[in-house]
């Protein structure tokens, strides 16, 4: 599938739960950096609690910020997951009202508050980038950055060494069969393309 499901915009919303007060915070990330960044702008360091979760393609990552083991950044990951959505960072704040709400109550609150502002977001269809290494000599370098254009993939990096080149590329992933197998033919296979994800 060459479309993901994720957010168009940034996304709130707001509950209290036995005078608790979770506030979950939702946003696109392309990148791990991206959704670091999110965590790090959305967090109150007056809240008691900072909770979060990120979903990109194979990557992700979950954080209880000092809540019992398993009772709030898992539950942020499963909001992400049971909404099939990608490219997604969540962060739930918590202001502690003074009536605990036990493991099973935190669970649900967590898990609750990032379900519904997911459920609530805009939503958009992107197409799935991915990021692959190609290694070439440099007779074949202008042929490389013509065919990159042709399919326009981006390049994130590109270092030079006695053998050649090797590039690193963003890449549509409908494109990069076949910007393989174009480097390929004018090459005449001496180029090598990689996929990193």
């Amino acid at each position: 599938m060459s479309l993901l499901p994720t957010l168009a915009a940034p996304h709130r919303f707001d509950i209290e739960i036995k005078k608790s007060r979770f506030i979950a915070q939702a946003a696109p990330a392309d990148s791990v950096a991206a959704a670091m960044a999110f965590i790090a702008s959305a967090s109150d360091e007056d809240a008691r609690h900072n909770c979060w979760a990120y979903r990109i393609g194979e990557l992700y990552r979950s954080d209880d910020a000092d809540e019992p083991a398993g009772t709030a950044g898992r539950p942020i990951l499963a909001a992400i997951d049971g909404q099939g959505l990608d490219q997604v960072v969540v962060v739930v704040t918590r202001w502690f009202g003074g009536i605990k709400l036990g493991a099973g109550g935190l669970v649900r609150a967590y898990g609750g508050a990032a379900a519904e502002c997911l459920r609530t977001a805009p939503r958009q269809l992107r197409e799935r980038m991915c990021e692959v290494e190609l290694n070439l000599g440099f007779a074949h370098l202008g042929a490389a950055h013509a065919l990159m254009d042709a399919v326009s993939a981006e390049k994130l990096e590109e270092r030079f060494s006695a053998e050649g080149v090797q590039l690193r590329l963003r890449v549509r992933a409908n494109q990069v069969e076949r910007l393989g197998q174009q480097l390929r033919d004018a090459s005449r296979g001496q180029v090598t393309l990689r996929r990193l994800d």
